[in-house]
């Protein structure tokens, strides 16, 4: 799927008081079409403001300093958030609306799903935005997308497709949400539905929301479904309770349908195997790859972690083959610590 996709959803504005050009032309939420107290959902967004010690494995790919969103999904301060903002980070910020600061704890990062959540030292003084039901969701729904501001920084929005996202950084959703127009301020941003209720969390910005060749500028979300079935885990041990897939630490982009690898982490697996930006994917473990989606369900369909896999790639004019002991992700990167 072409498309630009950014991981923090703040950058400097260049405007008077903070407020992105694009949200002062973004329609507004319709109060009167609202059947929930749009303010007390409002008011359980919270911008997040994380701080990442420079040897963590992300700090050289997502910044030291990373600053987005979180919605507060329980009464006793469980902030749910993208895990690219808080992945790794020693410490943790929450700003409410009202300007009040609250200290907050990693408590967990999953990166199939892409969630992280922290939990607040202090009470936050909010009410939880209840959990919705991503599923319910259809192309031309209304939603809201909301950014920490309150109704300044909510958009009247719909959803505009529903369909596959697979990103370069050995991610994938099978039915990832997108909606326009875009919001400015995605990173952890909350989507809700006509109910009041929680449906996803903002994760990119996208070029082609809608599936097709035109430009057609969205946000992705993350599906709130995809949190039941990990969310307790999550709580309790810092990651899903799920056999961890193989990873490689490379990153691969689709171009005139070719697979390319773009990058590799230093000293991850594939770094480690030998592979290098601009080899071009040709087969793994014999199977010819076509498309991010198809490499992704080929590469987490060949073994576990520690598993070697074969790779046929094209460098230059020449063919060739390399074998690449899988890893596993989290031996990479530092979990929250338990508190």
């Amino acid at each position: 799927m072409a498309g630009i996709e950014h991981a923090n959803g703040y950058r400097p504005q260049g405007v008077p008081g903070g407020v992105h050009p694009a949200l002062l032309r973004a329609p507004r939420p319709d109060r009167a079409a609202i059947g929930y107290d749009l303010d007390r959902v409002l008011d359980a967004v919270f911008r997040l403001h994380a701080e990442v010690p420079r040897t963590a494995f992300t700090a050289s790919i997502l910044g030291t300093e990373r600053e987005g969103n979180g919605v507060a999904i329980d009464a006793d301060g469980l902030v749910l958030t993208i895990g690219y903002l808080m992945s790794e980070a020693s410490a943790v910020t929450l700003l409410g609306r009202d300007g009040r600061k609250v200290e907050a704890d990693p408590v967990a990062y999953d990166h199939e799903t892409g969630f992280g959540m922290v939990r607040a030292r202090a009470p936050l003084g909010v009410a939880p935005v209840p959990i919705g039901r991503s599923a319910r969701l259809a192309e031309s729904d209304p939603v809201i997308v909301a950014s920490c501001g309150g109704e300044d920084h909510a958009i009247a929005a719909n959803v505009v497709s529903i369909h596959e996202f697979a990103g370069s950084w050995e991610y994938m959703l099978d039915r990832a949400v997108y909606t326009a127009p875009m919001h400015p301020y995605w990173g952890g941003a909350a989507l809700i539905d006509r109910r009041g209720e929680l449906v996803g969390i903002g994760s990119l910005y996208i070029e082609h929301a809608i599936e097709g060749d035109a430009p057609a500028p969205g946000n992705m979300f993350v599906p709130i479904d995809l949190l039941e079935p990990i969310g307790p885990a999550m709580i309790r041990t810092g990651r899903a309770a799920r056999p961890p897939r193989p990873w490689l630490g490379m990153y691969v982009g689709e171009s005139e349908r070719r697979l390319i690898v773009t990058g590799v982490a230093p000293n991850a697996p594939a770094d480690q195997a030998g592979l290098q930006p601009g080899d071009v994917l040709l087969s793994l473990e014999g199977v010819a790859v076509s498309g991010l989606g198809h490499y992704y369900r080929t590469l987490w369909a060949a073994g576990p972690p520690g598993a070697k896999l074969r790779f046929t790639l094209l460098r230059d004019d020449d063919v060739l083959s390399l074998r690449v002991e899988a890893g596993d992700r989290y031996d990479y990167m530092k979990l929250p610590r338990r508190h």
